[in-house]
């Protein structure tokens, strides 16, 4: 009776208001004075502070942000003409809610008005009465009208008494545990805890069983208190499966109130809406006047003034019940803004300073709906574990834009820290169009442009949304995504950029994480130069080159009498055993031995791409200056170095000019011969490298790479056909020397003879240069037969440093020729100490030295063709990568990857293809046939890839089908990046790698290994053990439950966390006694941090 005098009475008062302005809403002059607004703090943070702070901009008002101590690093300071801190000292949600501290900070700086943008104090009436007792303009509803709606029992009172339907309820805040058991007594199961005094799904709480009661109701009143600084709860019947549809209203001062149609909020979690659309999609135009009419007619009755939304559910049968009234700016009202053109910040900026809202030109009849609108929240949330929030500093943003979509956004922004302190919510995207598919397809369209890295997003989840039929084409409820878990089915990112500048960071800050397979250590003992070094060199074939040029030296070479040997010793052979690694200083102390008794060597190797590799990468020494060194001390012999033809030393095409300006300035610092090849035999590339070096004034000799066998019928590819043809066109394009570069060492002697005896046949004055590989035991012979079949020259090492991958031994072709009309006039003797000296000096590079994992050669690579070099090193890679008992597997696999690749002839870079798709093979256990049969779902090596667009050139046959074309060949995915800085060592052990990638600068946060051992940081859970208790997320301890010696049962609470305002209970993974407890209450976790240790 009491209830029912008092709401009589409030509509007596609210009658003779509307009486004493009826002259207002004819135009007459108002009763209410007009105060202009000069200046506005907003007492909030991040998106709907700038989102305030710019409609005061537009409309010339001067603007303040405040800001916790958490919050320094925020935009909302940025985009306010002043910031200030307020809440010193206090927890960070805590400074948000100090009332005095934020009055103190808006009189000492001149502020009129104050909005309070959602959630924190928004609704608390003590907040916008403590405005008004400062003389400060609260942009909202008057004290009054925020306690009313603010008291969710009241309000229901009030919804009564205005005749809009409610769910069944409590008619006051209860005040423990026993009430709501008596409410669930009456009304059964299920019910919902709601906190009194605010809204945003905290502390809300749904109950379905008995059982469930007192937690939810703990956690529920915990989260009121710790958002809205006020623990109390009321409690309803729960309705299952309603829509929840929002209507916005708008009041002045004067008494007029109008709707601006409505929203749709029902797709959410954990009562927190995720997907909002304007208006509310299929809705019945009865129910929906129906809506319109009791938000009116509830605001009112209680006078309302400012923007607020009254929100209902409404069921299945159509049927609809009054929830609450948010007496404040919502996070969705831009779909709102969207459909009707009225912006809603600037209509409450104005209504606050005492405009009406017929002077605003804002009348129900001109309100019109245009189109549709959908906002989607991106927030800083793993859908793939429950939505837990996820916090770290954004290492990439990009966001999608274009026609149709707006952003309202704080901290999205590449280097932003997402804290477990406050929401999870990132930006808000909107997009409007003249239906719901359409705006649908923009924002699926804007939210695939997005690119987040560093933390989760709901990205891939919400792009499940915009695809759902459900959701495009009927009405959907609050159990959508419950009902929906397809949702879940998550498309993974492939941030391919940014992975990989996390493995050069952390190589940066670490060093290579490869596991060296060797234990052996340098040798401690130098190598001793031979003695025999008297007065100046003797002539040698230089002084040939010198005085006759590149034709004559070629003369003289076809000329001379018994065999020619190249020494690889100072390249190709610590290339092939060391992995390049020797350094310039062993090379020179050796080579004015080499210039006085070696001066008949045909040429000295010692340059090539693994040079310049090697040398920049692993030693910092300059590769140009090796080559001027070793020039003043071997003046006599000639330098020969490999040109990969338009490649020159790298592993891609270079312009021409680089080419020929590189062999330009190579002539000029010492290199006499360029052995110029092709590691698919593409003649074009080969022409240019001769082409460049001829220019150059160099020696030019072209080498056809070798594969195959051609004493074998039945291998037709390769044939002796083939090598014929290919040389009558190296020799047409003017090569001097004429070269058969068996990488692999397939060369038998029988092959050997009939190759070179046909091309001595064919090319009678053409010198004939042979290089191979020992790796099979047969270098020697096949060497031999070379010399016996024609050739002029063929490549050895030195005894020491020969053999296995490596060339056939100096001292054995040497000793074997002596005597015959092949001998190298070379002492044998002197074969002998110049061993002696690199057998010594091998010792030094015992850690790179392949006899650490490889004992011997092996026949077998007349089956896998591997090259000397690349056999060195993949068996390096399979024992670093713990397969060492699978190379048999790695080097089958090399065989059906060249298969694959349509038999390739395997040099660099082509070696480098075959052993990138044999290694993606064998880690993914895949057969030839499953790469051939799912070819275009593989994601293969970029070099294979690479390979069939045609980067290196038109392998001989053409490339392989079908498997080329189901290959997916993706262009213009080529990322450069530069290394800039290293940043200095943080709190949390981390130091930040700056890069550019492609011309925009990136960084990432890698961990120092080394600076965190002496650092103290908190254990982690190890989950290969069963009763270690880790943290779900990040955040802070709110509750511990137990305590060392309890006895707990599997799935009992254990401790309460908290992260970004929500609760999560951590349970028991298993029945046992605590043994440990790592936390206290406050603690703040990281995820997988340790809280206790369970014994079972």
């Amino acid at each position: 009776m009491l209830r029912y005098t008092v709401v009589r009475g409030g509509l007596g008062l609210l009658t003779v208001r509307r009486a004493c302005l009826s002259p207002r809403l004819t135009h007459s002059a108002p009763k209410t004075e007009y105060r202009p607004i000069k200046k506005v703090m907003v007492a909030n943070r991040g998106e709907i502070a700038i989102r305030v702070f710019r409609a005061c901009t537009e409309l010339g008002i001067r603007t303040v942000a405040v800001y916790s101590e958490q919050d320094t690093g925020q935009m909302h300071r940025q985009k306010a003409d002043e910031a200030y801190l307020i809440g010193k000292g206090l927890p960070p949600v805590a400074a948000y809610l100090d009332i005095p501290d934020i009055i103190k900070v808006a009189k000492n700086n001149n502020v009129d008005a104050i909005h309070p943008g959602y959630g924190f104090l928004s609704e608390r009436a003590d907040f916008a009465q403590a405005c008004a007792d400062a003389g400060v303009m609260f942009i909202g509803p008057s004290p009054e009208t925020v306690r009313k709606m603010g008291d969710k029992v009241e309000a229901r009172s009030l919804a009564i008494s205005a005749g809009v339907p409610v769910v069944p309820g409590t008619e006051y805040p209860i005040t423990c545990l026993q009430d709501a058991q008596v409410f669930t007594q009456t009304y059964g199961f299920p019910i919902i805890f709601k906190a009194a005094y605010g809204g945003g799904g905290r502390g809300m709480r749904v109950v379905r069983e008995y059982e469930e009661l007192e937690e939810n109701y703990q956690r529920a009143y915990s989260e009121a208190l710790t958002a809205f600084g006020n623990g109390s709860l009321f409690v309803e019947k729960f309705i299952e499966k309603p829509r929840h549809i929002e209507v916005q209203i708008l009041g002045d001062k004067y008494g007029n109130v109008i709707h601006l149609y409505e929203r749709d909020c029902s797709i959410q979690r954990r009562h927190q809406k995720v997907v909002e659309i304007a208006p509310a999609f299929q809705l019945d135009p009865h129910l929906r006047d129906r809506l319109h009419a009791d938000a009116v007619n509830l605001a009112k009755l209680v006078g309302y003034e400012n923007a607020g939304t009254v929100e209902f559910l409404v069921d299945r049968h159509g049927k609809h019940y009054f929830i609450e009234v948010n007496s404040r700016l919502q996070v969705e009202h831009t779909v709102t803004e969207e459909i009707t053109d009225v912006d809603l910040v600037h209509a409450q900026l104005r209504v606050c300073e005492g405009r009406s809202l017929p002077e605003l030109g804002l009348r129900q009849d001109k309100i019109r709906v245009n189109g549709c609108a959908i906002q989607c929240r991106v927030t800083t949330e793993d859908p793939s574990r429950g939505f837990q929030p996820d916090t770290g500093r954004i290492e990439v943003f990009r966001s999608g834009e274009g026609m149709g979509i707006r952003l309202d956004s704080a901290s999205a922004f590449q280097g932003a820290v997402i804290s477990p302190h406050y929401d999870s919510l990132l930006v808000k995207v909107i997009a409007s169009g003249k239906d719901l598919q359409t705006a649908a397809s923009k924002m699926s369209r804007a939210l695939a442009e997005f690119r987040v890295r560093g933390v989760k997003t709901n990205i891939p989840f919400l792009q499940n949304v915009f695809a759902n039929h459900q959701f495009l084409h009927s009405t959907v409820d609050t159990q959508f995504i419950d009902e929906n878990q397809e949702l879940f089915n998550l498309k993974p990112t492939q941030n391919r950029a940014q992975k990989l500048l996390h493995y050069l960071g952390h190589v940066m800050v670490n060093g290579p994480t490869t596991p060296i397979p060797v234990k052996a250590k340098p040798s401690s003992i130098d190598p001793v130069i031979p003695p025999g070094i008297l007065g100046d060199p003797p002539v040698g074939f230089r002084d040939i080159l010198l005085r006759d040029g590149p034709e004559g030296f070629a003369k003289a070479v076809r000329a001379h009498q018994g065999l020619l040997l190249m020494d690889t010793t100072f390249r190709d052979a610590h290339q092939s055993l060391l992995a390049t690694r020797v350094r310039t200083h062993d090379l020179k102390m050796i080579s004015p031995f080499v210039s006085h008794n070696f001066s008949n060597l045909f040429s000295l190797e010692n340059w090539g791409g693994a040079t310049f590799d090697v040398a920049m990468r692993f030693l910092s020494e300059c590769p140009w200056k090796r080559l001027q060194e070793l020039r003043a001390l071997i003046p006599n012999v000639p330098f020969q170095m490999l040109l990969r033809g338009a490649n020159a030393v790298g592993y891609t095409n270079y312009p021409d000019n680089a080419v020929f300006k590189f062999c330009e300035v190579a002539k000029e610092n010492g290199m006499d011969i360029f052995r110029v090849f092709d590691s698919l035999n593409y003649l074009p590339n080969m022409l240019l490298g001769m082409e460049a070096a001829g220019a150059a004034g160099g020696v030019v000799e072209a080498a056809i790479s070798y594969t195959g066998d051609v004493s074998d019928p039945m291998r037709q590819k390769y044939s002796l056909d083939y090598y014929v043809k290919l040389a009558d066109e190296l020799v047409k394009a003017g090569t001097h020397i004429l070269c058969i570069k068996d990488m692999a060492g397939l060369l038998k002697p029988e092959a050997s003879k009939l190759l070179i005896g046909s091309l001595r046949d064919r090319f009678p004055d053409v010198p004939i240069h042979v290089h191979t590989h020992d790796t099979a035991g047969a270098g020697v012979a096949a060497m031999l037969a070379c010399a016996e079949a024609g050739a002029d020259v063929v490549d050895v090492a030195v005894d020491s440093m020969a053999g296995m991958t490596s060339q056939p031994s100096m001292g054995a072709i040497v000793a074997c020729a002596k005597g015959t009309k092949l001998d190298t006039g070379i002492a044998l003797e002197k074969v002998f100490d110049y061993s002696e000296y690199w057998e010594v000096a091998r010792g030094l590079y015992a850690p790179f030295d392949c006899t650490a994992t490889m004992k011997s050669g092996n026949a077998d690579v007349y089956e896998n063709e591997i090259p000397g070099g690349q056999y060195t090193n993949l068996h390096f890679q399979a024992h670093s990568m713990g397969l060492g008992n699978k190379f048999k597997e790695v080097k089958k696999a090399y065989t059906e990857a060249n298969k694959l690749l349509g038999d390739l002839i395997k040099v660099t870079p082509s070696s480098k293809i075959v052993g990138d798709l044999a290694q993606f093979m064998v880690q993914n256990n895949l057969t030839r046939a499953e790469v051939e049969e799912r070819a275009d779902e593989l994601s293969f090596p970029l070099s294979v890839v690479e390979f069939l667009q045609g980067y290196i050139g038109i392998p001989h046959g053409g490339f392989p089908e079908p498997f080329r074309s189901k290959v997916e060949l993706e262009r213009g995915k080529i990322l450069h990046i530069k290394a800039l800085a290293l940043g200095d060592l943080n709190k949390a052990g981390q130091r930040e790698v700056f890069f550019e990638l492609n011309g925009q600068l990136r960084s990432v946060l890698v961990k120092d290994t080394v600076a965190m051992k002496e650092m103290k940081f908190h254990p982690k859970a190890q989950k290969s053990i069963k009763g270690q208790v880790g943290a779900p997320m990040p955040g802070k301890v709110l509750e511990i439950k137990v305590e060392v010696g309890s006895k707990v049962e599997k799935g009992q609470p254990l401790c309460v966390l908290s992260a970004m305002k929500m609760e999560t209970v951590v349970n028991s993974p298993v029945a046992g006694t605590v043994k440990v407890v790592y936390v206290t209450a406050d603690t703040s976790l990281e995820g997988d941090d340790l809280i206790m240790e369970i014994e079972e």
